[in-house]
């Protein structure tokens, strides 16, 4: 698999400054597992941490050299900070720590801000630019690539440029690599700091990069527009985690840098990867996928207005910007109440339905959604619902596994403090009168436990269906009427996963209707595989 060359880097820091974001804390095993995945997906350098810093980060480069990461397109790197003021290199344990990382390659912190200089290092200008030369210098000397990051260096440019640019040629004349020019503050917009890139590149003619934060929402715009300006080195996290607002989004950055502008960043294939590592990454943070991530995002390319979908059953190209296929991602087309006939039909294709003269079916399949989602129904996250509304409008359902006479759900509040559910089930299948009577943790668990008890007998598929998600809403959008309750349940049978809806002013009866519709759309695919 053909890779991209030296020239251009893509340097991944989820592990170091993504893992700043509030609410994430990997674990050794997490960051071992993160840096396996973004080494699959092709980027050029991965910052483990800080060795010697934080003790986690210490025992990841410890297993990575014991064996526990091979590394097959990226190489690791370890972050930390220049010598102190006043230490010799060779005695500066952070120093050296680094070097115990074992990482073939160290990225140094250095300011580059005259006023951070004075007021946060407490010391001179002159001593700075010393501990930036002498620690690039110890580190090169010991065989390690030597990258510099450039700390507030447009806010310090701004305020004093030559105590700045003194920075870089200090780094540059200890052995760096590539300096790299930090928006630590978020702050900068597109033109500006492009304005800065550009002028610091004919300046100094050295190897620039360079790192966004996110505080204006710019992160992706200001590192493009870097590239743009001739940075050849881009640092990024995934799924723009970080600090604050975030960082530059890695998916975003590598998706503009290929499809717009040709750069063959990643290796041959790996960009069909981009949304699975985004959502595999997003598990193991434990942070729930952006679904309006650019590129990666599952409504990325989603496309709900009427309007929009006329001129996509003609060309989808004419509303998307790329083929979803490339990043690994899926067109949709959401049928909701601004959805048209063209929507209906859309989603008929993806449901295997050839539409083509039927426009009576299309207009009350059409009508029938607008009524629902006028009364508080949502099709948008419930395709399998939407399937067996359309596949009933067309005459094309078989007849439902079971019929429902009757349910009761009943609250037990005893003695002892415990409250439990008790369901029963009345319902006629394979011709049969089956009654079944179960207790749960709540009245929606234990009317799912009767309702299998009572089919289990008739239906072999019914054991492998679990219940994956349950999500309930309550609307309140129509003041002065009763409020009423919007449940979505996801099913999965460990082969593929579905969503139905319910709605109702009771949630029970919200909940059953999702329910049974799971169960419904579950028989319906079985059927069709035995045909």
């Amino acid at each position: 698999m053909a890779g991209p060359s030296d020239e251009f880097h893509v340097y991944d820091t989820t592990l170091r400054d993504g893992a700043q974001r509030e609410g994430i804390s990997y674990s050794v095993t997490d960051k071992l597992a993160v840096a396996r995945l973004l080494d699959g997906l092709g980027v050029g350098f991965i910052e483990g941490g800080w060795p010697g810093a934080l003790p986690k980060d210490t025992e990841f480069f410890a297993r990575a050299a014991a064996g526990d990461l091979e590394l097959k397109h990226a190489k690791l790197v370890a972050f930390g900070a220049t010598r102190k003021a006043g230490v010799k290199v060779e005695e500066d344990p952070q120093v050296k720590a680094l070097l115990d990382s074992q990482a073939p390659v160290v990225t140094l912190v250095a300011k580059s801000d005259l006023r951070h200089i004075e007021r946060a290092l407490r010391t001179d200008a002159d001593e700075n630019l010393k501990m930036v030369r002498d620690t690039v210098r110890f580190l090169k000397d010991h065989g390690r690539r030597v990258f510099l990051d450039a700390e507030h260096f447009f806010d310090g440019y701004a305020f004093s440029p030559e105590t700045s640019l003194k920075v870089l040629e200090s780094a540059v004349e200890g052995g760096a690599d590539v300096v790299v020019l930090c928006d630590t503050n978020g702050g900068q917009l597109p033109l500006g700091l492009a304005e800065t890139v550009a002028e610091v590149v004919e300046k100094t003619g050295f190897r620039v990069g360079i790192h966004c934060q996110d505080d204006t929402s710019c992160a992706v715009a200001n590192t493009i527009a870097a590239v743009q300006a001739g940075a050849t080195h881009v640092q990024c996290t995934a799924n723009g985690y970080g600090e604050r607002a975030g960082n530059a989004d890695l998916f975003a950055v590598v998706g503009n840098l290929v499809t717009k502008f040709g750069m063959e960043v990643l290796p041959t294939g790996a960009l069909a990867e981009l949304t699975r590592v985004s959502h595999a990454l997003a598990e193991i943070a434990n942070i729930a996928p952006d679904t309006h991530q650019a590129y990666v995002g599952s409504s990325a390319f989603a496309h709900k207005a009427g309007l929009h979908a006329s001129a996509i059953k003609v060309d989808p190209e004419l509303y998307n910007h790329i083929d979803p296929d490339i990043v690994g991602n899926d067109m949709r087309v959401l049928v909701t109440e601004m959805a048209g006939r063209a929507s209906i039909e859309l989603k008929g294709r993806e449901f295997g339905l050839d539409l083509t003269g039927r426009s009576t079916e299309v207009g009350s399949a059409l009508k029938r959604v607008k009524e629902l989602e006028a009364k508080g129904w949502s099709f948008e996250a419930a395709d399998a619902s939407m399937e067996l509304l359309l596949r009933a409008e067309l005459s094309e359902l078989d007849t439902p596994p079971f019929t429902l006479e009757s349910y009761r759900v009943v609250l037990d509040h005893r003695s002892d403090g415990e409250i439990v559910s008790e369901a029963t089930v009345k319902v006629h299948v394979a011709g049969e009168r089956v009654i079944a009577t179960a207790e749960g943790n709540g009245p929606v668990h234990a009317l799912d436990a009767a309702l299998r008890k009572a089919l289990l007998p008739h239906l072999s598929w019914l054991d492998t269906v679990e219940l994956a998600d349950y999500k309930v809403r309550i609307l309140t959008e129509h003041p002065g009427t009763d409020a009423v309750t919007r449940v979505l349940v996801e099913s999965t049978d460990g082969e593929r996963e579905w969503t139905t809806v319910g709605v109702h002013g009771n949630i029970v009866e919200a909940s059953w209707l999702a329910l049974c519709d799971a169960l419904v759309h579950k028989s319906m695919r079985s059927s069709a595989l035995n045909e």
